[in-house]
């Protein structure tokens, strides 16, 4: 739900991955004739191929990541995820849905808690992902449409409208990504996802809880979609920067699957930002 997927990654790229041998490989390849190539290679390394034989440092990146790269990976994790929503929407029966949603929540949930800890992102876990949040988000949407007819039409204008703004306005300058400015995204962040863990808990003793999720659209409950929607599209800002200075200071290119993900939770959360208040307004 929040960048701060990508926190943990911005720290690994913003210092260089270039490859530096160890002072052993340097003079040994010194001492060596100079039609002798290197004795040891380095993906024999010690800590750059994960093989004995020399001191340690981090591994040499086969290809740093470009921007490319990150262009594609999410590509096929968007073309994955509406695959797998169009599926559920169209062949799931309408008494399966609220089970597809919580499969495909809670395990979306726990695949992206893996990758964000772990920082494991590959195309296997990032494509998984995007297939489980696919089938929650063709369940929900279902359920929307059927509610509202023309609601998915507009959240996905919406949600597209409002990435494509936050782009322009950081490529351009309007949006500068500072450390305080991460710092209190981060903050608001973690403070909405704690009301609504409060709101669920104080649903169980009330009805509608502290009111941020209201079923019939009141005053609290919309000014709390927009907060959420403003916060995350300021998430988005931060993905980007987090992109631009992963290329810049060349990461790794198996950093390019993680920043992907990092902005496919950005941009699912946007969506159902957007859809709930679309709900909200319409009802």
């Amino acid at each position: 739900m929040t960048n701060a997927v990508l926190t943990r990654f911005s720290s690994q790229a913003s210092a260089p991955t270039r490859y530096a041998p160890p002072a052993d490989q340097l003079e040994q390849s010194y001492r060596q004739p100079a039609f002798g190539g290197p004795t040891i290679p380095p993906d024999d390394v010690k800590g750059y191929g994960g093989r004995p034989g020399g001191g340690g440092g981090p591994a040499a990146p086969t290809r740093y990541m470009t921007l490319d790269d990150v262009i594609v990976r999410t590509g096929a994790m968007l073309a994955v995820l509406l695959l797998a929503g169009a599926a559920t929407w169209v062949l799931t029966p309408e008494s399966a849905a609220g089970g597809l949603i919580a499969i495909g929540a809670l395990g979306g949930l726990g695949l992206a808690l893996y990758m964000g800890f772990t920082m494991k992102a590959n195309a296997v876990t990032a494509l998984l992902y995007s297939g489980l949040e696919g089938v929650a988000l063709g369940a929900i949407s279902r359920a929307f449409e059927q509610w509202k007819h023309g609601i998915v039409v507009q959240a996905l204008t919406g949600t597209v409208m409002v990435a494509g703004g936050m782009l322009i306005a950081y490529r351009v300058g309007a949006i500068r990504v500072t450390p305080r400015f991460t710092k209190i995204v981060f903050a608001s962040t973690l403070g909405v996802v704690g009301l609504m863990l409060v709101n669920i808990v104080a649903s169980l003793f009330h009805p509608g809880g502290l009111g941020l999720r209201s079923s019939d659209g009141g005053a609290i409950a919309i000014l709390f979609s927009l907060l959420c929607i403003g916060i995350a599209a300021m998430n988005l800002a931060i993905d980007f920067e987090v992109i631009n200075q992963g290329i810049r200071n060349g990461a790794d290119e198996k950093f390019a699957w993680y920043a992907s993900f990092g902005l496919m939770v950005t941009l699912v959360w946007l969506y159902i930002e957007i859809l709930r208040l679309l709900g909200y307004l319409r009802d």
